[in-house]
């Protein structure tokens, strides 16, 4: 294939998948180039260094990676504020989580490097306080509603956050737990007593 004829597109999907099996560090831009049949020097018509690569991937993979995506707060309502909340977590979870592992692994590569200060840290963290926000603005709408307590918004936003981030984590360790009773128990305990609202 012809460096012309390559998309940087195609190139970056490539580099994902194999970021994703090998790690960032183990993957060379001669294997990049070898998967998609080029030679290395071709990639950087596209890309000036692996650096440069490795930050285009990082917005492919997150570009999408939106509290709103997955919980719009204007289509909760009284009625329906349980199952919104149970359903936008599900859709978090991967669906085939054999297929999925090597991306979710590195997605974890990207945030770990939030812990260390790396490159990525601060718009990892930022992504992270997205949904810690997001969260707690759905709460507080709930508790406009009257199907969330006032007074214990902010821990019930943060634990729920935390559920979804350790049930993925779970998930990428291939640790085999019910994650949808988790998930619900989870929602379940953010109401009012008096009932489990999902069933």
């Amino acid at each position: 294939m012809k460096k012309r004829e390559l998309t940087s597109q195609q190139l970056i999907e490539a580099a994902t998948l194999l970021f994703a099996h090998r790690g960032i560090e183990k993957t060379s831009l001669a294997m990049i180039a070898a998967e998609v049949g080029i030679t290395k020097p071709s990639i950087y018509y596209h890309f000036a260094s692996k650096d440069e690569l490795v930050e285009k991937v990082f917005d492919y993979m997150f570009s999408d990676y939106h509290f709103e995506l997955y919980f719009s707060v204007s289509d909760f309502n009284e009625q329906n504020f349980a199952e919104q909340l149970f359903q936008g977590g599900l859709r978090m979870f991967p669906e085939d989580e054999e297929h999925l592992y090597p991306i979710m692994r590195l997605t974890n590569e990207f945030m770990l490097t939030a812990g260390r200060g790396g490159h990525y840290g601060e718009r990892v963290i930022m992504m992270q306080q997205e949904f810690l926000d997001g969260f707690r603005q759905l709460l507080q709408h709930g508790a406009k509603l009257g199907v969330i307590e006032e007074e214990s918004v902010d821990s019930r936003a943060y634990l729920l956050a935390l559920v979804i981030d350790n049930i993925t984590s779970y998930m990428m360790m291939g640790i085999k737990l019910d994650y949808k009773k988790i998930w619900k128990e989870a929602v379940n305990g953010t109401f009012r007593k008096g009932g489990d609202p999902i069933e």
